[in-house]
């Protein structure tokens, strides 16, 4: 809607053709897909596309219709196949091969004052690190990284412990047990995302020892989202930081 009345400010378009748009909203109906045209109104951030489960098709027609009524764009869970798809309507579009994202930004994003941090217990858990950041990165935020500081040795989170003061939110990923957002929780006064990912041996049980170790957590200030949930994570950083 946001960019239909500014291309209709700008004499792009004409008063009939905002009449028309304005039919399909809040949403457009794709048949398989009701795509939420209203969500980056209502939200701040348009409906991100959730890749898994969909055909190339599906993803396409989802995206093309997104890109028509938002500037910037997201989907997660997607394959290099689809990314490649995508790519010959959307030349412009990105592919972080790690977080497995599709970005599309259509217009230049100005960086909010304050910084997130990403912080990752092992290299493992990196994949689930990059899609908090590339999702934080397209809402507009400054994110600064920080991987492989677990609690197998301690010292190496101790050694930024000076640094977290500098950040509004940090964003804490972790598998095997997942302690390590309960000693970023206890070290500062910021708030603390804790992602538990599926990393580890048969007794993590694909990420529900580490969700629980961070459900259990002594330390005040630290909120937990689902298994893997990186965009999860993001979003919510996003949220807090503006």
């Amino acid at each position: 809607m946001k960019k239909i009345l500014e291309e209709y400010k700008s004499g792009k378009i004409t008063l009939e053709h905002v009449l028309e748009e304005l039919k399909f909203l809040p949403y457009k109906n794709l048949d398989f897909a009701k795509i939420d045209t209203h969500r980056s109104i209502r939200k701040g951030f348009p409906e991100t596309v959730f890749c898994q489960g969909k055909t190339k098709t599906q993803i396409v027609k989802i995206i093309d219709t997104l890109a028509k009524t938002n500037h910037n764009i997201l989907a997660t869970k997607a394959s290099k196949n689809v990314y490649n798809e995508i790519k010959k309507n959307h030349p412009i579009a990105k592919y972080n091969d790690l977080a497995r994202t599709i970005a599309i930004e259509q217009e230049a994003i100005s960086p909010k004052k304050g910084k997130i941090f990403v912080i990752t217990a092992g290299t493992s858990d990196i994949p689930v690190a990059e899609e908090a950041i590339e999702t934080a990165s397209l809402m507009g935020n400054s994110v600064e990284k920080f991987y492989d500081v677990g609690v197998a040795g301690v010292h190496r989170i101790l050694d930024i412990k000076n640094k977290l003061s500098q950040s509004n939110v940090i964003i804490v990923i972790a598998g095997m047990e997942g302690a390590l957002a309960s000693i970023v929780g206890g070290l500062t006064s910021k708030p603390v995302i804790a992602v538990p990912t599926s990393v580890g041996y048969g007794a993590s049980f694909k990420g529900i020892a580490p969700l629980l170790t961070m459900l259990n957590t002594c330390a005040e200030g630290v909120v937990v989202v689902n298994i893997d949930n990186g965009f999860g994570a993001g979003y919510f950083a996003s949220i807090i930081n503006r």
